[in-house]
This record gives C-alpha cells, sequence and structure tokens, in this order.
C-alpha cells in the first residue's frame, strides 16, 4: 500500500513538468521538424508541402552558408577563449594570496545581472569610432591607427568585437562555476605539491585540471547554447547583420527569413539545421572531452602490448 501511494506521489510530482516540457520543448521542436518541410509565408495561405526543398535550396544559398561560417567562427572562439580566462581568473582568485577576493569575484560576475540588450547597447558606445571610450583608450596610449577603427563597420572585425563582447559578459558566469568546483579540491593535494617542488603549471597540469574536468566538461554544453543565444542577441542589437551581412548569424538569418521575408518553412529549415549542428557538436564535444574512455583505451592498448 505504501509501495503504490509512493508511485502516485512520485507520479504527481513527475507529471507537471514532463506536461510542461512536452508543450513548451517536444511540441515545438517536432512543429518545427514538420514546417521545414513546407512552404508557407506565416501569416496567410495553406501550407504547400515540398518535402526536401527548402534543405535543398540551403545548400546553394551563399548569405546562409555566411552565416553559418559566422557561427561557427563564433562558437569556436568564443568558449576557447572564455573558458582560458575564466579558469584562469578562477585559479587565482582561489589559490592566490589576494586578500579582496570577494571583491574581485563581484567585479567579475555583475556583467551577468546586466540585461543582454543593456550590454549591447554599451559596447556599441565602446567601440563608437568619434565617441567610444575604446577611441579615447587607444588616443591616450598613442595608438592613433587603432583609435580610428570602425569596430562594428569594419567586416574584418566585427566578428572579433562581437566575440569580446560575449566573452565579457559570460567569464564572470563561468568562473564562479570553476571556483565552485575548485573550492571541492582537497588542500592536501597542493601541499604534497608543494612538498614536492611542483611549479605553478605543474600543480594546474596535474591536480586542478584534471580534477575540474567533469565540472568543464559540463560547461560545454553551456557553451554550445550560450554561444548561439548571445550572437543572436548581440547581433540584433549591435550590428543588424551588418556590415553587409558580415556579422549575420544562423539565429537572425533564421528570424529575417521567418518574420521578414515571411519564408516561414525556409526559416523552419534553417532552424532543423541549426538543431542538428548544435547536438552533433555536442556529441562530438562529448566524446573528445571523455577522459574515462579516454584512458580506458589507453589501458587496453597498453594491455594488448604486454606493458601491463
Amino acid at each position: 500500500m505504501n509501495s503504490n501511494k509512493r508511485k502516485i506521489f512520485l507520479a504527481m510530482c513527475v507529471l507537471p513538468a514532463l506536461i510542461l516540457f512536452t508543450i513548451f520543448m517536444l511540441y515545438p521542436i517536432g512543429k518545427g521538424f514538420m514546417m521545414s518541410l513546407y512552404e508557407w509565408s506565416g501569416i496567410s495561405g495553406e501550407p504547400v508541402f515540398v518535402g526536401l526543398d527548402n534543405f535543398k535550396a540551403l545548400l546553394n544559398d551563399r548569405y546562409f552558408k555566411e552565416a553559418f561560417g559566422n557561427t561557427f567562427f563564433i562558437i569556436v572562439l568564443f568558449p576557447a577563449i572564455t573558458i582560458t580566462l575564466s579558469l584562469f581568473l578562477a585559479v587565482v582568485i582561489t589559490q592566490s594570496k589576494l586578500k579582496e577576493k570577494n571583491f574581485y569575484r563581484v567585479i567579475l560576475f555583475f556583467p551577468n545581472i546586466l540585461s543582454m540588450v543593456v550590454i549591447g547597447v554599451l559596447f556599441t558606445y565602446v567601440y563608437d569610432p568619434s565617441i567610444g571610450i575604446l577611441k579615447a583608450f587607444f588616443e591616450m596610449i598613442g595608438l592613433d591607427k587603432l583609435a580610428g577603427l570602425a569596430w562594428l563597420g569594419d567586416s574584418k572585425l566585427v566578428l572579433w568585437a562581437l566575440v569580446i563582447t560575449m566573452v565579457w559578459q559570460a567569464v564572470g558566469y563561468y568562473m564562479v562555476i570553476y571556483i565552485a568546483g575548485l573550492d571541492g579540491i582537497s588542500p592536501s593535494l597542493y601541499e604534497v605539491c608543494y612538498l614536492e617542488g611542483a611549479s605553478a603549471w605543474q600543480k594546474f597540469r596535474y591536480v586542478t585540471l584534471p580534477l575540474l574536468w567533469d565540472v568543464v566538461r559540463v560547461t560545454f554544453a553551456f557553451f554550445i547554447t550560450g554561444a548561439l543565444n548571445l550572437s543572436f542577441i548581440f547581433v540584433t542589437v549591435m550590428t543588424k547583420g551588418g556590415p553587409n551581412g558580415k556579422s549575420e548569424v544562423l539565429l537572425t538569418y533564421m528570424y529575417k527569413q521567418a518574420f521578414t521575408n515571411s519564408q516561414y518553412g525556409y526559416a523552419m529549415a534553417v532552424g532543423v539545421t541549426i538543431f542538428a549542428f548544435a547536438m552533433i557538436l555536442a556529441l562530438i564535444i562529448n566524446k573528445l572531452s571523455d577522459s574515462d574512455a579516454r584512458e580506458e583505451k589507453r589501458v587496453k592498448r597498453l594491455q594488448q602490448k604486454g606493458v601491463i
């Protein structure tokens, strides 16, 4: 009797979440996949089934290819810089003898309490070639050539400017996650390193990084979704895809196809492509970052060679 009551209680707890997940996640995903096979304006008229024609059109769409390349650039560069910087800051704050550690944590985490739109507008003024803070800074240190650059108007610089904005917004968040992981590492391990005369790099490589690796792996998934979402917000606020589409990303391209060009079915095909791309990338990263699997393969190879 008690067992049945427990099962009913668990079902009642899980059911609301399952219903909400189905309504707001599974149904939209399924509907998006279905609508990608149709041609429809999204406003009037009946959807016309076109099969895979929308996906075939993507292969010949140079604007889609450019948006895909820009997205890939951001997904590679943004995590690489953010992981490196946030890990460095987390290690410095937790393992150094800084007196105002909590102060630095608050300052570095501060961008996360700001609206994304506010940050986008703020950095639009930072990069402004006439009145921007960056211009004034370069003039102050004598770099007049850099002071005259239009960071958001130069096709070669605009993606870098967007990535820097994204890193500024995200680095404090991931730093806090890594600090939480570092706090779980026993101080006795670092004491042993000190007694053995290990350098700071050796402590990081052989103690900190291996014990923190599971936390870093989890953040990889956050980086993929974060890069897609942040790029959409900042491109929309700061560049609108300019100059000449050089900062267009997949989500902004999908949005324009749906709500500007009234090509709803084609936009859903772009959305399905984004979904598939993110899933494949997440699986690849998860596979490559699985240290346990790599160690198991290494042991098997050594066993086959008779080393162990």
